[in-house]
This record gives structure tokens, sequence and C-alpha cells, in this order.
């Protein structure tokens, strides 16, 4: 195969999004939630991985986390990845990192991106369903069944875990 024939190999292929956010506790357990204002419902901080500049999943959980709610915070262990389809879009493949539990200090100085969110929120798990929509419920619901037992990520597609 020449240069050429796999420059035009690698244009053909599908394209898939990646994305990685870091899911941040209090000491009651309550997850950290964000609104944004560009969609319904409520996410986890996080965004896009800027793949031009060959950021990581890890370095971009880090940036948007820093980006939108003002926290540079290294993020702990891998928890989740999951394969998503939606409609209208390519496939997204959502990393999700434990951000660790954080104290008043921390919630204090939460400063939200003005031109993407509308607010933030500290949500009981209970409550995660009617915040979180479609398939990222289901994430950080096996995001948090990781973290409380101790196991490994999770690989999941569309939010559940995939059974191999």
């Amino acid at each position: 195969m020449t240069t050429s024939d796999y420059a035009t190999y690698i244009a053909g292929l599908p394209r898939v999004l990646a994305g990685a956010a870091t899911l941040f506790r209090d000491e009651r357990g309550r997850v950290l939630l964000v609104e944004p204002n560009y969609r319904d419902g409520w996410a986890l901080p996080g965004g896009t991985i800027e793949s031009g500049d060959g950021e990581s999943p890890r370095q971009a959980a880090r940036r948007e986390t820093a980006e939108e709610i003002g926290l540079d915070i290294a993020p702990g262990r891998l928890l989740a990845v999951d394969w998503a389809r939606g409609p209208g879009r390519p496939p997204i493949v959502a990393y999700v990192y434990d951000g660790g539990v954080l104290d008043q200090e921390h919630f204090d100085a939460i400063r939200i991106q003005d031109d993407e969110l509308l607010s933030w929120r500290l949500v009981d798990r209970a409550d995660l369903a009617g915040h979180l929509l479609g398939s990222l419920g289901t994430r950080v619901g096996a995001a948090l069944e990781v973290l409380d037992s101790g196991a490994g990520a999770v690989e999941l597609e569309d939010g559940m875990p995939v059974v191999g």
C-alpha cells in the first residue's frame, strides 16, 4: 500500500467523537452536575477531546473541568468507557474519571463558564435519573457502581454494561 493509498483509506474511515468527564461527589455521596445552556438535561463536568492537539481523554477531562467550573484537579482512575450512539450524530466514546470527594472549600471555589453553563448543583443518587437524560444516566450509574464495588473500569454500550 502506498502512502497515498493509506491516506485515502484513513480519510474514508467513519468519524467517531470522543469526550471525557469527571465524576465529583461530596461527603454525603451527592454528585456534582452542571446544566448546559445548549441542550436539555444536566451533565458531568467535561466535554469533547481536542484530538487535533493530541489531547488524551484524561487531559481533556482535566481541561474541560477547569474551563467549565474553574477547578483544576487531576482526574483519578478511569471508571467507565461508553460507546454511545445518538440520532443525527456519529457515535461518541465517552470516558468517565473519578474526581474524588470534594470539600466545602472546593465548592466555594466553583465558577461556572457562562457561555456554556447555566448552573451547577449537587444531586442525590436517587434523583440522578431526573437530571441525566438517555444513556448518560446509566453511564453515571455504572461509574458509581464501580466506585461502590472497588471493581475496575466498566465497558458500556449506550450506557449498558457489556458482558463479554
